[in-house]
């Protein structure tokens, strides 16, 4: 006897997934059928039974969230989009993978509707995931009153081998074990099957004991193309108080005579004879694209998630006439609304920092800037990859998480990437505003979640403190040269190095008032003295760039950032006293500069004047500021083991060298 679903039969709903699948690759000439013929019934067990969610909204808070942590099987996730109701048309289908379309090759939240994170870069989903299971968490704990289960769903993940094998999900893994997050069901797709064929030769790991020592529930050999066997594995994992492992054992490509249970079937369109062959064995008599009118009625859930979603908005009214004010300050969160007193409090904050003149490093004047807005952003969530005392991430009053109860500053432990991925689940959720940080030296191991948040345009804040060789004795391990200017490669991130403590608190402002894109904070150990400023040069820090010092008929222009915007202006001096005029132009974000335009850039780096740029990085990106006829001081090779001083007067960072830099420059 058949299995039924709302009185069709499993096997035809998987079947239209699995049809829908390899059609909609095969036109494409391009794609992964595999998984999606794979966890077809898998996907039945869990969008028809348990996934609950409003197509006719797909970003109403307070549904399930559903994350392809194995991105490359895109057309399963389109498949359950189109027939549950959501704004994704056969047409859409048919346009997989083409310029511009709603079905690009791997899931992209912000481009298709039901998307909840871009997935692709394997394992990220996963730790996205993570991410979103605490915030929803943590929210609850923070919003739910007795009989008021205001923020109240699961986040299911599906995952194949290659998350498994990606460092970043141990890390994440880990982590959600410790933090108990019980409303966090993964999906194991265990068919041995990887690109390179059996993964016997690679993967022997024991995932099972490895899941249950990070502190999960595991069920184990459960049949993945059982829907019966999933729907109660489901049902199990909803009552335990941890995260749940559902492992399914599964044939990939599950359906194609020729090709089930081969790697060739992993990312390679079947081809027409296949398909007219995988159509018989699977009883789905239907031409390409075509999907019966029973099957739609059985897969239809708008009717029942608008139920879910008026039942909630129910809820929340009921909700805010008890509690008023946490209702309040719970729908501005939601909505990423920030505080109407947030400008009030950057700008006093930002005078506060200019009376005071204070000679600090800009790790801790990022502490102070944190420290200020604290009280007003009750939805920081802050936190440090095992480096708080170093980069003074936390602030007074700020609370530990601790096996997932209630708080608002993390201690990631060792696990840059982790924290960075996790991060970005936290915004794509909503409700918390986070910021993480480690060595910039670190940012290694951060950077594909850095471009992640990038690619998604979300506003992911990410603190990195030692920022050059001044980290002195640690040496050139330690030291990061080509972070900075490696970063500013990304595309839509804004990268920060400020030079002092109004800088610093500059930068603060404009990261938390960026809710559609990323910042990194490039900070120094080492204290900096803080410049007398206008205004008018306050005002224009935001803008990337600006003239710090200027002076009538200047000859060179000066430009720096960080730390060595002071050897700057003491070079500036120096030339001076040799009668040759310099204007100095601070230059704390070059990739907001960019972005203004030509009569401001103009303003600030006269075309008549030749430039020289001085930052202690790798030179190369500077020469679009100075160019071939200007100059460019700073590093073309590691640094060394040695007290900062000592590494600053090796590497030329001096105003001797500055100096006879401008005298070269100006007698080309």
């Amino acid at each position: 006897m058949a299995v039924m679903i709302n009185t069709l039969p499993v096997t035809k709903m998987a079947g239209a997934i699995r049809a829908l699948a390899m059609d909609a690759i095969q036109k494409a000439n391009s794609g992964h059928p595999g998984m999606p013929m794979g966890m077809a019934e898998i996907a039945v067990a869990l969008w028809a039974g348990h996934y609950r969610h409003n197509p006719a909204n797909p970003t109403w808070f307070n549904r399930d969230r559903f994350i392809l942590s194995n991105g490359h099987g895109s057309m399963l996730h389109y498949a359950l989009l189109h027939l549950t109701g959501y704004d994704v048309s056969i047409d859409d289908l048919k346009n997989f993978r083409q310029f511009g379309s709603k079905t690009p090759g791997h899931p992209e939240v912000h481009v298709t509707p039901g998307i909840d994170t871009t997935t692709g870069p394997l394992g990220q989903g996963i730790t996205n995931a993570v991410g979103m299971a605490l915030a929803e968490k943590l929210l609850a704990q923070e919003f739910n009153r007795k009989d008021f289960n205001l923020v109240d769903h699961y986040t299911y993940v599906f995952m194949g081998d290659g998350c498994m094998m990606e460092g970043i999900s141990h890390e994440a893994c880990s982590l959600a074990g410790t933090w108990k997050l019980n409303k966090l069901i993964a999906f194991y797709d265990d068919n041995g099957i990887s690109i390179d064929g059996d993964v016997k030769g690679w993967l022997t790991d024991d995932t099972q004991k490895r899941f249950e020592s990070y502190g999960w529930n595991v069920i184990a050999n459960v049949n993945g193309h059982d829907a019966i066997a999933i729907d109660a594995a489901i049902t199990k994992a909803k009552a335990s108080d941890k995260p749940t492992l559902i492992i399914c054992k599964t044939v990939i490509g599950k359906g194609s005579p020729n090709k089930a249970g081969l790697n060739k079937i992993h990312g390679a369109p079947l081809g027409d004879d296949e398909i007219a062959l995988t159509r018989k064995a699977i009883d789905w008599p239907y031409p390409a694209f075509e999907i019966p009118a029973d099957v739609y009625q059985a897969w239809d859930a708008k009717a029942s998630g608008t139920a879910n979603e008026n039942a909630w908005n129910a809820l929340l009214n009921a909700y805010t006439k008890q509690y008023p004010q946490e209702a309040a300050e719970f729908s501005r969160r939601i909505a990423g609304q920030l505080p109407e007193v947030l400008d009030k409090t950057i700008n006093g904050y930002v005078a506060e920092c200019q009376s005071k003149k204070e000679k600090i490093a800009t790790r801790k004047a990022s502490q102070n800037a944190i420290n200020a807005l604290a009280p007003v952003l009750p939805e920081f969530l802050g936190g440090s990859a095992d480096l708080t005392g170093s980069n003074l991430t936390n602030w007074t009053g700020c609370v530990p998480v601790r096996e997932g109860k209630l708080g608002n500053y993390i201690s990631y432990g060792v696990r840059e990437f982790g924290m960075a991925a996790i991060m970005n689940g936290v915004v794509l959720h909503g409700g918390y505003l986070p910021f993480g940080g480690t060595f910039l030296t670190f940012s290694d191991y951060c950077r594909n979640a850095i471009r992640m948040s990038a690619l998604m345009r979300i506003g992911t804040i990410y603190v990195f403190t030692h920022d050059s060789i001044g980290v002195g004795e640690d040496g050139p391990t330690h030291q990061p040269v080509e972070h900075v200017a490696s970063m500013r490669l990304i595309p839509g991130l804004t990268v920060w190095r400020p030079c002092d403590t109004v800088e610093t608190a500059v930068a603060w402002g404009c990261a938390v008032k960026s809710r559609h894109e990323p910042s990194v904070l490039a900070l120094t150990r080492q204290g900096l003295p803080c410049f007398d400023r206008t205004p008018e040069q306050v005002a224009a820090i935001q803008k990337g760039g600006y003239v710090l010092r200027d002076i009538p008929n200047a000859k060179v222009v000066l430009i720096a950032t960080g730390s060595e915007v002071a050897l700057a202006m003491d070079a500036a001096e120096a030339l001076a006293q040799k009668g040759i005029g310099a204007r100095v132009v601070s230059m704390p974000s070059t990739t907001l500069f960019d972005r203004q335009d030509a009569a401001y850039q103009e303003s600030v780096l006269p075309k008549e004047l030749p430039r020289i740029a001085i930052e202690a990085g790798t030179i190369d990106t500077w020469y679009k500021y100075t160019g071939l006829g200007g100059a460019v001081i700073g590093m073309t090779s590691f640094g060394d083991s040695a007290p900062a001083g000592v590494l600053f007067k090796h590497f030329g960072f001096t105003v001797e060298n500055v100096v006879a830099k401008a005298e070269l420059v100006l007698d080309k």
